[in-house]
């Protein structure tokens, strides 16, 4: 499964490329705003920093604005993902930017009939909003089961990408279902690397490590 960063901050994906466990980053106006900088100049950054897809939204609701920041997003890099919203507008720029080969993420997806719609249009990645469902008491990640049968069914090639992920469970039952990739903010991507008899094993082995004297260096 392909690990997004769901993030604008620069720093906290220079870090996690670093790693080479990052295979794309998801940004949308929310977290722009949160990352009080230009939206161009971040984007362009990012994409400088990642080769892997990374997506940018549009802002506009009508179709032919959504077309025309569209084409301004994707000429800043070859690895822009155009962000649309799952709307009747949306899906008709996503038919049009896919067959002009530009990728697109159809977002705020909370049905599979929308995946279903928007696999149709063309899109290149869906994503499904997982955690504000299990906030209204619905379950996100049968969801994610509903789109990855009906996807399988029918040959579709949109990569699954789950979204508005809330903590590391998520991230496993995304892998377990099999879907295609997960955008995963900073905090809880960070928390995948931890684990207590992690933690303590190390402290052992450092204290037993020292107490030979010893050095490597």
């Amino acid at each position: 499964m392909k690990f997004f960063a769901d993030t604008a901050e620069l720093e906290e994906i220079r870090e996690l490329t670093a790693t080479g466990l990052l295979d794309g980053v998801t940004t949308n106006p929310s977290l722009i705003k949160k990352s009080g900088r230009d939206f161009l100049e971040v984007i362009k950054e990012i994409c400088d920093l990642v080769e892997g897809p990374v997506s940018a939204e549009v802002v506009a609701t009508d179709f032919d604005t959504m077309v025309k920041e569209a084409l301004k997003l994707s000429a800043i890099a070859k690895n822009i993902v155009i962000k649309v919203p799952m709307t009747l507008d949306g899906l008709k720029t996503c038919k049009l930017l896919s067959e002009k080969k530009i990728m697109v993420n159809v977002t705020l997806c909370f049905s599979a009939n929308q995946a279903l719609l928007a696999a149709k249009a063309g899109a290149s990645f869906i994503s499904p909003f997982v955690g504000r469902l299990d906030d209204i008491s619905e379950d996100g990640m049968a969801l994610i089961e509903d789109i990855r049968l009906i996807y399988d069914n029918y040959g579709f090639e949109t990569q699954i990408l789950v979204a508005s992920i809330r903590h590391p469970i998520h991230v496993l039952e995304a892998a377990r279902i099999g879907a295609d990739a997960a955008t995963i903010p900073t905090d809880v991507l960070r928390k995948l690397f931890h684990h207590p008899l992690t933690d303590k094993g190390l402290e052992a082995f450092l204290k037993d490590w020292e107490e030979t004297g010893q050095t490597i260096l």
